[in-house]
């Protein structure tokens, strides 16, 4: 097989990949099932928030690739198994996108972005199933504080909300209270859960993904941590038999000089 001539199209990329899997392809993607790329895709997805998290569009572009990858993969295997192919899946989210967007593709009006989010979930709500929860379509392996915060943003769309930013805020110090009064581990990991997720709530109020921000503190944090660790090294000390003030000195020190 020649390669196609145009790598920009999206069709050369199915090409490429249904010759990969094609009885004399390549071994390794021929044997692909989808449970064994799982874990490919998941890795990629978070490639892709990284390279969001250091606005780096270089990065971005590359990712995408990679992740976009995933996909057409995925759906080269479908074929193969005979369940569907990569047409289907454009038809699929092109026609939903369509339909979901009766105020470009229709005739209703809208006077704002907040009045399109309440017609997504409705819209929604008529092609869930009798009797379903408008949280069934919540992935439950997402990580657990961007879960907490899709959820509580699904339900808000519909109004169950607070009606300011002071309740959810006195509910906060509700939890921090029940935390310090809990007994045993059990109820302190339960009021644990009950705390990430009230402030999952807020920073869903405030405009801030958790998930986001808890990645840059991460990131923040490894950088000054490593920068203390240099420091030891060029100075000859050895970190864990420093006392915890010289320890914090050097954090402190550590936010200073770090480039975060």
């Amino acid at each position: 097989m020649s390669l196609p001539q145009d790598l920009s199209k999206f069709d050369s990329l199915v090409e490429i990949i249904a010759r990969l899997r094609a009885p004399d392809g390549c071994p390794w993607d021929r044997e692909q099932t989808h449970q064994s790329l799982r874990g490919n895709l998941l890795s990629e997805c978070y490639e892709v928030m990284e390279a969001l998290d250091e606005g780096d569009s270089g990065k971005l572009c590359e990712e995408l690739g990679d992740l976009l990858l995933q996909i057409a993969l995925h759906a080269q295997i479908a074929r193969d198994n005979g369940e569907f192919e990569i047409g289907d899946v454009v038809k699929s989210i092109t026609a939903k996108i369509v339909r979901r967007h009766p105020h470009i593709f229709g005739s209703t009006k809208v006077k704002d972005a907040e009045e399109v989010m309440h017609n997504w979930e409705e819209l929604k709500r008529e092609e869930r199933e009798e009797g379903a929860s408008m949280l069934e379509g919540v992935p439950e392996s997402m990580p657990s504080l961007g879960y907490a915060y899709e959820i509580q943003r699904r339900v808000a769309r519909v109004g169950f909300d607070w009606e300011d930013n002071e309740g959810v805020i006195d509910k906060l110090v509700e939890e921090v209270k029940e935390l310090r009064e809990a007994d045993s581990p059990e109820e302190r990991a339960q009021e644990y859960g009950d705390l990430f997720f009230t402030l999952a709530n807020i920073a869903r109020r405030e405009g801030v993904d958790p998930e986001a921000a808890l990645r840059e503190a991460n990131r923040k944090f490894y950088k000054r941590f490593a920068y203390m660790e240099e420091l030891c090294r060029q100075r000859g000390l050895n970190f864990p038999e420093l006392s915890f003030k010289e320890q914090n000195d050097l954090w402190e020190e550590a936010k200073r000089g770090a480039k975060a």
